[in-house]
């Protein structure tokens, strides 16, 4: 059920230009999804959910929210304020990559590293073939020295 929650909003859809209009409107609906929020907290608080799975809801609320209301900026500014605050890049998407990211390296390096033991090929061909710099390779190659 909680994957339904990014498409809730498609519930309003037919209020949007009472919304866009009326600002008492606006709070009533910003106020369900304060509520929504703090549930997912709850949930998350519970460890019902984790974290990932928490600001994965959000992010899909936001990107839904801009998507359809498009065409009302009060309501994608008010709304999306809410689901999506500052989080241009949400906390779970950044951890995520960055640990993709350290992932790939660790793999470019023990490449690196079983060629250099193999050792026929020389430092400029090991950097090509892993990716990486001829320092990062050549610091490797000190490294499996020591």
């Amino acid at each position: 059920m909680l994957l339904l929650i990014p498409f809730y909003i498609f519930s309003h859809e037919k209020s949007f230009p009472e919304y866009n209009d009326n600002e008492q409107k606006l709070e009533e609906l910003k106020g369900e999804y304060h509520e929504i929020l703090k549930r997912l907290d709850e949930l998350e608080r519970q460890k019902v959910i984790g974290a990932f799975d928490k600001r994965t809801i959000i992010e899909l609320s936001n990107d839904v929210i801009r998507e359809i209301a498009q065409k009302y900026e009060n309501v994608q500014k008010g709304v999306g304020e809410i689901m999506g605050g500052a989080l241009i890049e949400t906390e779970a998407r950044t951890i995520l990559n960055q640990g993709k990211s350290e992932g790939i390296s660790e793999t470019k390096k023990k490449t690196a590293l079983r060629m250099l033991k193999i050792g026929k090929l020389t430092i400029e061909e090991i950097a090509e073939c892993s990716e990486l710099s001829m320092a990062e390779v050549e610091q490797l190659a000190r490294l499996q020295i020591m």
